[in-house]
């Protein structure tokens, strides 16, 4: 299928493939669970063809989407909605996963795939879950004291009657009650404000950001950390020279295995910079509030560990990284906006990449690549746009938690069947259900 043939299916394809792309860029990056199955059933490319052309649909909507955020802003903090910092301490760890979970795909029966997607499915989605339903309860109430402090004030207003101390509070309330606490232990009843908080919903009665005074967007020049922008920038730079060299020599040779072991030190060392930073306080992680700024050595390597095993484990299963990082963000208090964009960062370097490495492992038809990336870049440009809007008139940033959980839940029943059709294919024409050999494969 190299020469480019416009069908029906391309038409149905590009349909799912813009609704994957809108729904992984407001849920933080994904969508490759969803591409898969329709590249697969839909367009007619076999598995070995359809993994990286996803991963190419996957790298595109991220890039919409980073350009979208590159002028936002925090919802209720002064930085960006992108956290670079969070994302310099996880990308390169994540990126050293990603190279070994390629390998690993093309090693692992399919049917293996299938079972630990089923098992490491449950972790994330249990917690974006347990995460989402508290928040959307305290969003409840608020909304709810808010209508009646503006039932109040009009009442007031119609008889001409002074506002009472009562309804001075209740407009002193809404003001610093514009935002809802983060924090995975507190009850539900709970509107302290601290600097773990999410905005909720508006005090003026149209949905809108009650804090006027706070700029949504800035210059990109403003907004963008260049520091650590350059050191990721550099980090895949390095990565992409290693994967080109690697493909001028012959698989499972000696300098094959020697160029792959380089990038251990490149993703180690980036992590470790970063690391090294957040525990002597030269660096924060400001999207964290008070816990991003004080460190422990063993919370700095679980972080960097859980960039190795997203890489790894996102890619072998084929959801992506995002499926990991955006409910264990959320589980650090980080707001969903933030978690989303962040994620979306990190998706754009470490697909881009992914894409590359499947090309030079099993080569696919570009053409098909290149129409698909851009229909799921347009997809999740438009879903970003839809997506803030939905925040903004519903005053509920955890819409963003469900479709996180929706796509998950989604992507598992499609990938789980892909799996399973594949399986039972193999075993009615008694084909092989064993580990492959890479060596062998691509020699």
């Amino acid at each position: 299928m190299e020469v480019f043939v416009f069908g029906w299916r391309i038409i149905v394809g590009s349909v799912i493939g813009f609704f994957g792309g809108a729904l992984g860029s407001i849920g933080g990056g994904g969508g490759g669970g969803i591409f898969v199955p329709m590249l697969i059933f839909i367009i007619g490319f076999d598995h070995e063809s359809s993994a990286p052309i996803s991963k190419c649909m996957v790298a595109g909507a991220a890039v919409a989407t980073v350009y979208y955020n590159l002028k936002r802003r925090h919802p209720t903090l002064e930085m960006p909605v992108m956290d670079y910092n969070l994302a310099l301490l996880i990308q390169p760890m994540l990126m050293l996963g990603i190279s070994i979970g390629v390998s690993l795909c093309l090693v692992f029966p399919d049917w293996i795939v299938t079972i630990l997607l089923v098992i490491f499915v449950i972790g994330p989605l249990t917690m974006a879950i347990l995460k989402g339903i508290p928040i959307w309860k305290k969003e409840t109430i608020l909304k709810k004291d808010v209508v009646k402090c503006l039932e109040y004030g009009t009442v007031g207003e119609e008889s001409g009657n002074k506002p009472v101390s009562s309804s001075s509070s209740c407009g002193t309330s809404m003001k610093t009650n514009s935002v809802i606490s983060f924090h995975a232990n507190e009850s539900i009843g709970n509107e302290a404000v601290d600097q773990k908080s999410i905005p909720s919903f508006p005090s003026n009665g149209s949905l809108k950001n009650i804090n006027a005074s706070k700029q949504v967007k800035v210059p990109i020049y403003e907004n963008v950390y260049w520091n650590e922008l350059v050191i990721l920038v550099f980090i895949w730079v390095a990565f992409f020279l290693l994967q080109i060299a690697k493909n001028e020599t012959t698989t499972c040779s000696m300098s094959y295995w020697i160029l792959s072991t380089m990038q251990i030190p490149v993703s180690v060392g980036g992590s470790l910079y970063q690391a090294d930073s957040l525990y002597k306080g030269k660096k924060v992680i400001g999207s964290m509030g008070i816990a991003g700024m004080e460190w422990k050595k063993h919370q700095l390597i679980i972080y960097c560990l859980t960039g190795l095993l997203s890489g790894m484990v996102g890619e072998l299963l084929r959801l992506g990284s995002s499926f990991i990082l955006v409910p264990f963000f959320l589980e650090l208090g980080i707001a969903p906006q933030v978690s989303s964009a962040t994620a979306t960062f990190i998706v754009m370097f470490s697909a881009s990449l992914s894409a590359i490495e499947f090309y030079y492992l099993t080569p696919f038809p570009i053409p098909y690549a290149l129409y698909f990336l851009f229909v799921a870049a347009i997809g999740a440009f438009v879903g970003q746009h839809v997506g803030r809007k939905m925040i903004t008139l519903l005053g509920r940033p955890s819409v963003i938690i469900f479709v996180v959980v929706f796509n998950i839940f989604v992507c598992t029943i499609l990938l789980g069947g892909v799996g399973i059709v594949d399986a039972i294919e193999k075993i009615e024409l008694k084909q092989y259900l064993g580990f492959r050999n890479l060596c062998q494969r691509h020699a």
